[in-house]
């Protein structure tokens, strides 16, 4: 009974976190694909195991535990984003969008910057392209 109390607890300090109830209502996100993020986030949050494997490598529980209970909805629509962008065969999706979410926090404004980058490279570019 205490281990379901405290999967409830921590299932709902995460739907808080990431803004669910936003997020479910979003237009342009799948409330199935959600749920499957939800879960997954709670069964690493709640795993019982000293390490947790993440992209091939071993990290200690209470590292990934701490990142996976500071995500957020950002965060979540990064994963989303790495998802639809990805173009080659993952074998594992478990374990790829688990890397996704491990890494979020830390790579998130780079990638964004890098986007944003990319874009405005390729507006100068096209508009150089239509003077001549």
């Amino acid at each position: 009974m205490e281990v379901n109390d405290a999967y409830k607890v921590y299932e709902e300090i995460v739907k808080d976190n990431i803004e669910y109830e936003h997020l479910i209502k979003t237009e342009n996100l799948d409330r199935d694909r959600i749920d499957k993020i939800l879960d997954l986030i709670l069964e690493t949050a709640c795993s019982p195991r000293k390490k947790i494997r993440v992209a091939g490598d071993d990290y200690p529980a209470e590292l990934v535990k701490n990142k996976f209970m500071k995500l957020d909805s950002e965060h979540i629509r990064f994963a989303f984003d790495c998802m639809s962008e990805n173009t080659i065969e993952i074998r594992n999706i478990k374990q790829h969008l688990k890397a996704a979410l491990f890494n979020a926090p830390s790579i998130i404004d780079s990638y964004y910057t890098a986007l944003v980058n990319y874009d405005m490279y390729r507006a100068a570019h096209s508009a150089g392209k239509n003077l001549i």
